[in-house]
């Protein structure tokens, strides 16, 4: 067993470099305007993401280069990626035509959400009080919520969620999306995570099981649209039960 391990060591790693991957190729679809193959890709990265934490706990092969690949893969997929969705999103936003002689820089504000994910996964990595909770919007959750805001805004959405998308297609709603992104993700405030490092028990599970089932529930009344909810849930479950115990 014990010649197998420097093999064992590098699964966690082949897997991350596959959520690297997913992220890159995200990239070259978003300016391709494959939107909804870019988002797919962002989906299957926020899988290899949760799946190389996981398979690093399971084989016991955790690692610093490890923690590092991740946040290297992390910035491509989960911070450069939604950057280029809200850009793209206020490019073609036709609210910019009123904004006189400035629209042609506006999306570019975009890019600052993209920034401000490298710095929150650079102090991720300092930051001992984030192994069991997050301080801040963990950068998986921000992407999610950005790419799937872009796939219902606009004249023609990809997935229409009525009240939702007009609200997601507003440019001042947009706007704010970028200064409020940037400080959630570097915020001091306390949010729980989504492992079962403790075993499956409802009893040190009840939080994560609450969140699953209302997030089920949200898909099911709001399709498409809930996805962005279950962030904005997640956000307000996390102010009222992990800041409680801070």
């Amino acid at each position: 067993m014990k010649k197998n391990r420097p093999v064992l060591s590098q699964v966690p790693n082949m897997v991350t470099l596959l959520n690297l991957l997913s992220g890159s190729v995200s990239v070259i679809m978003v300016l391709s305007g494959e939107t909804l193959l870019a988002a797919m890709l962002v989906g299957l990265a926020a899988i290899f993401d949760f799946f190389d934490g996981f398979l690093a706990r399971l084989l016991k092969v955790k690692s610093d280069i490890g923690k590092e690949l991740d946040s290297l893969a992390d910035v491509i997929s989960f911070g450069l990626v939604p950057a280029l969705f809200l850009f793209m999103m206020l490019r073609n936003n036709p609210g910019l035509e009123e904004t006189a002689g400035v629209g042609d820089m506006i999306p570019y504000l975009a890019l600052l959400t993209g920034a401000f994910s490298a710095y929150r996964l650079a102090f991720f990595n300092l930051d001992t009080r984030q192994t069991e909770s997050f301080r801040g919007l963990p950068t998986p959750a921000n992407a999610i919520f950005i790419v799937s805001l872009s796939l219902i805004a606009g004249e023609t959405p990809l997935f229409d969620a009525g009240v939702i998308s007009s609200f997601a297609g507003n440019l001042w709603v947009q706007l704010l999306l970028i200064p409020l992104s940037c400080w959630l993700l570097v915020s001091d405030i306390p949010m729980f995570a989504l492992k079962f490092s403790k075993g499956f028990g409802f009893s040190q599970n009840r939080i994560r099981y609450l969140f699953l089932l209302l997030s089920l529930l949200l898909l099911v009344f709001f399709r498409f649209g809930g996805i962005p909810l279950i962030i904005v849930m997640y956000v307000i479950i996390s102010l009222f039960t992990e800041g409680e115990k801070n």
